[in-house]
């Protein structure tokens, strides 16, 4: 008896369904996998496109199936009504379906009936390991990145600090609403998409995932973290730089010098079969070698304390994992190396590669320079 896979969601948010029928649409539509063949239920308003522009096997109208049910007596039919009849007709009596599958749907399905499994993520485990098409989507996107990026260190490299410390550019404080704004902008005009961009300056940046806000300022670093989606390809890219425009405090220098060591670390032991665990704990030991404590201190957390990657494709943040946790790490995934260290007395400091993990190494993905202090 076939085991069938399920999902009903709109694949312009739901990753699984894009990568399975290559088809975006901004409504929710069902998909079937059963005997290796890929269904899609679809409203007349999309039926044709889907038949034209999806990677399906097979493209039913919603329409006709439902008024099939309604001959055969069920009187107003509800989606649930014909999800289930669809897989009974190919004798599916059991479902697999993503962990974040509505309740109601998986119980009006198990009323009809039918075996209903939640299945752990990754619900298309092979979109862990990317195709060269793939690789070349992602480095399109990051390429966006880095010029967005490089022109933001370009507006701070071309500031003039005064001297109460901020920093000016033509005749106006330089914000980090402004170097956001001008980033996205770039990449708009590119086809990439960015949204909750990072440029966190001086204690700001103590927080990994505060975006910033307000006036830079000379001789303190500024974390720039931009991850934008590519509209097109639907693929993501993810890069971190830190810069000082003046002088950075010695504290500062040495993170900076021992973040990018840690990067060397891990590109120098990432490849097909190791377990991202051992490439994290590394760099946290170097990291204690070094004299940079990670834990609480004065009540916040300081040091480094989030991992030290993640898978990127069709979402920003996908697995594997490379942090405390197991997980191992396969030739043709691509994932980020992010080493950090944050001090309230210095301020934070992140540098972000992207990375293909390949047999015998990883192929480094990033081209932009890393440069402290501009």
């Amino acid at each position: 008896m076939a085991v069938a896979r399920l999902i009903i969601a709109d694949s312009e948010r739901n990753a699984d369904l894009y990568y399975a029928t290559r088809f975006l649409a901004p409504d929710p539509f069902i998909f079937v996998q059963v005997d290796g063949r890929r269904l899609l239920v679809m409203s007349d308003l999309e039926l044709d496109r889907a038949k034209s522009q999806s990677r399906a096997d097979e493209v039913l109208s919603y329409a006709k199936l439902s008024r099939e049910l309604k001959r055969k007596g069920t009187a107003e039919p509800a989606i649930m009504d014909v999800v289930a009849d669809l897989l009974k007709s190919r004798q599916v009596k059991e479902i697999e379906v993503p962990v974040d599958f509505g309740v109601a749907y998986a119980d009006a399905l198990r009323k009809r009936g039918l075996t209903v499994q939640p299945k752990a993520d990754p619900f298309f485990p092979e979109r862990m390991v990317k195709s060269e098409e793939e690789v070349a989507l992602l480095t399109e996107a990051l390429r966006v990145t880095e010029d967005a990026l490089a022109t933001a260190i370009e507006l701070i490299r071309n500031s003039d600090a005064k001297p109460d410390g901020t920093l000016w550019l033509a005749g106006k404080p330089l914000t980090v609403e402004l170097l956001r704004k001008t980033m996205h902008l770039t990449m708009m005009e590119r086809d990439c998409v960015a949204q909750h961009t990072i440029v966190a300056p001086g204690v700001q940046a103590v927080d990994p995932h505060n975006e910033g806000s307000g006036p830079l300022r000379a001789n303190e670093p500024v974390v720039m973290d931009v991850f934008p989606q590519h509209a097109r390809s639907r693929y993501f890219a993810d890069i971190t730089r830190t810069v000082v425009r003046g002088k950075a405090s010695p504290k500062v220098k040495r993170m900076f010098e021992f973040v990018k060591a840690g990067q060397e670390i891990a590109f120098g032991m990432i490849k097909d079969g190791v377990d991202g665990s051992a490439v994290h704990r590394a760099i946290m030991e170097s990291f204690e070698r070094a004299g940079f404590k990670t834990g609480e201190q004065g009540g916040r957390m300081q040091g480094f304390f989030h991992g030290t990657g993640h898978g990127v494709g069709l979402e920003i943040h996908e697995p594997p994992r490379v942090s405390g946790r197991p997980d191992i790490l396969k030739a043709g995934m691509v994932v980020t190396v992010e080493p950090g260290l944050y001090y309230l007395d210095a301020g934070g400091m992140r540098i972000e590669d992207m990375v293909v993990v390949r047999p015998n190494g990883c192929e480094v993905l990033t081209k932009a320079p890393k440069v402290l202090e501009i």
